[in-house]
């Protein structure tokens, strides 16, 4: 690791020995510590592009050019956790030829199978795990595609996000492609569009009350 060295140090010889699922810690570091590599990669492209076009620096919008960054870096880092994990990168990638049994086809099946283990931690992180990490996937792209966004178009973009991801998963075999989680995925795009347009709903109000008061004060 570059950047996260130390505090994953620290926190193994905090939590090494007496956490069950230590190993979705270190997953979380070595992938924060690989997206946070690529970000300042980006960073240093982004800045360099709205200069070399001077109508776009000083930046007009500033939230929009934030979520923006921060929707990058949630990219960056959905890939690493996902496909770029247990020590695969982008200078180790290697093509599996895989059956096509090791896809997990049947709805819920898995899932299910998860509450029998030792523990409902499994289960928990599969399900709500993966609805709550394609929540800004919604939320993000609805906000990024501005007046082109339509509750179909972005849904359509976090299902072939998660789409892409399990076919990455199967190819490089780097995890297993399972349809629920392409579901839950899918469900976690839909509630981000759903804070987006609550959001959206909330400043509308908001700002129809503000032009209330003024045209009574005028």
């Amino acid at each position: 690791m570059i950047f996260l060295e130390e505090i994953f140090d620290m926190t193994e010889a905090l939590l090494g020995e007496g956490l069950n699922h230590f190993f979705l810690i270190e997953l979380i570091f070595f992938s924060l510590d690989r997206s946070l590599l690529y970000f300042l990669i980006w960073l240093v492209f982004r800045w360099s592009y709205l200069k070399i076009r001077k109508n776009r620096w000083p930046v007009k919008n500033k939230r929009r050019e934030w979520i923006l960054n921060s929707f990058v870096f949630y990219i960056l880092l959905l890939i690493h956790l996902t496909v770029f994990r247990g020590g695969t990168s982008l200078s180790s990638i290697e093509l599996h030829i895989q059956p096509l049994s090791v896809i997990n086809w049947v709805p819920l099946v898995e899932t299910i199978k998860l509450t029998n283990g030792i523990s409902m931690f499994s289960y928990y992180y599969n399900l709500y795990g993966n609805i709550l990490w394609f929540v800004p996937m919604g939320f993000g792209s609805a906000y990024l595609l501005k007046e082109k966004h339509s509750f179909l178009r972005t849904l359509s973009i976090g299902f072939l996000v998660s789409l892409s991801i399990e076919v990455l998963q199967y190819l490089l075999d780097t995890g297993i492609p399972d349809i629920d989680d392409l579901i839950f995925n899918t469900l976690g795009t839909i509630l981000g569009i759903w804070c987006f347009h609550f959001i959206h709903w909330i400043r509308a109000k908001r700002n129809k009350k503000q032009d209330k008061l003024i045209s009574k004060k005028e």
